[in-house]
């Protein structure tokens, strides 16, 4: 069993080697392996835009719980659950506390689906044809492996362009009124923090970002793709009985796909988080490490982080924020996959992303 494992992973390795010989080849000769037209692409990009955001705006209020849980100080706890924690932000803060930070979060999500939805589309599309090229199959379909590389890259790209809106998100998210010192907005976050920290501070937690993209985006596309494929050719309890899925059934697969991803990715999105926070001086009322310190735990690196954030508080912080998390991103993909394919319908647009 082992040896066909190793058999299979060689194969997979060997197949995206050569496909990427071929891509090198195909740029020196001036080949383009697919064809579209600039308004396409733009409604394409408007599609996973809004797609994006509106799902991001509906589970807004956890997006902030599981923020808050990640990076609180353990020795002094405000957020004991996910229900507490809402009841407590809304007695505090009010409706516009539960909400806090969405703002920014839809002002980098939208260019970001964007971005990734309109990459996963073309990553699909020029590696089918290399693949056809390669095998000599025209008609050979993307496998779940390629479906991975496809996504886990869009999703590296459009994070990439977007993180340091990301990173001042997480800051102007976890900050309450009672906190010493307030950003005023994306903008002014971002000056503060180039400021008094330095460029290098707008991408603090990038790397675990980059290693979390290829389980959470890859899995979430690889995943949701292969069910949809699976449930038109097996027909199970006559879901896949017409060529299009229904809504319900989309719905399904795609919260399945996000469930899957986060699952696999969460603790490297926990140390992410908690990057992010060093270097910010007013942060040890949110999180100070070994809870003696006035001034938050300074990681050396993301291996330091892990390290440090285990010896403190033990195996589960790394999946602090599981449950909100759990909760919210089952309607986040869902609905994020089904505006898409949706709006894209509206629009027009002949790209599918099962294509």
């Amino acid at each position: 069993m082992a040896s066909e494992d190793m058999k299979r992973s060689e194969s997979a390795v060997t197949t995206i080697v050569n496909l990427a010989e071929e891509a090198k080849r195909g740029a020196r000769d001036n080949v383009v392996p697919t064809s579209y037209g600039v308004l396409t692409i733009c409604k394409s990009l408007v599609a996973g835009g809004v797609a994006g955001g509106l799902s991001r705006t509906a589970v807004a209020p956890l997006e902030r719980m599981k923020i808050l849980l990640q990076v609180q100080n353990p020795h002094n706890i405000k957020y004991s659950g996910t229900l507490q924690g809402l009841k407590y932000i809304w007695s505090t803060e009010g409706l516009r506390g539960l909400f806090k930070g969405n703002g920014t979060n839809c002002a980098r999500i939208v260019p970001n689906s964007a971005v990734k939805f309109f990459s996963y589309e073309q990553a699909s599309k020029g590696i089918l044809y290399l693949y056809r090229q390669q095998t000599g199959n025209e008609d050979a379909e993307l496998t779940p492996f390629l479906r991975l590389g496809a996504g886990a890259s869009a999703g590296i790209i459009a994070m990439s362009a977007t993180y340091p809106m990301d990173m001042v998100r997480g800051r102007l998210t976890v900050q309450t009124a009672n906190s010493p010192y307030q950003y005023n907005g994306i903008r002014h976050a971002l000056q503060t923090v180039f400021r008094e920290e330095g460029a290098r501070a707008l991408y603090k937690g990038w790397l675990p970002s980059v290693i979390g993209v290829v389980p959470y985006v890859g899995l979430n596309f690889a995943v949701y793709e292969s069910l949809k494929v699976w449930v038109l050719e097996a027909n199970p309890f006559g879901l896949g009985d017409n060529s299009e899925l229904s809504v319900p059934t989309r719905l399904g697969c795609g919260a399945f796909a996000g469930t899957i991803g986060q699952t696999v990715a969460y603790p490297l999105d926990v140390i992410r988080r908690r990057m992010q926070m060093v270097g910010w001086k007013d942060a040890s009322s949110i999180l100070t490490g070994d809870g003696k310190s006035k001034t938050a735990l300074e990681y050396n690196g993301m291996i330091d982080a892990f390290r440090k954030t285990v010896r403190h508080e033990g195996i589960r912080a790394l999946w602090k924020g599981l449950i909100p998390n759990s909760v919210k991103v089952v309607p986040s993909i869902a609905i994020a996959f089904v505006t898409y394919e949706w709006l894209k319908e509206i629009l027009g647009v002949e790209i599918r992303i099962s294509d």
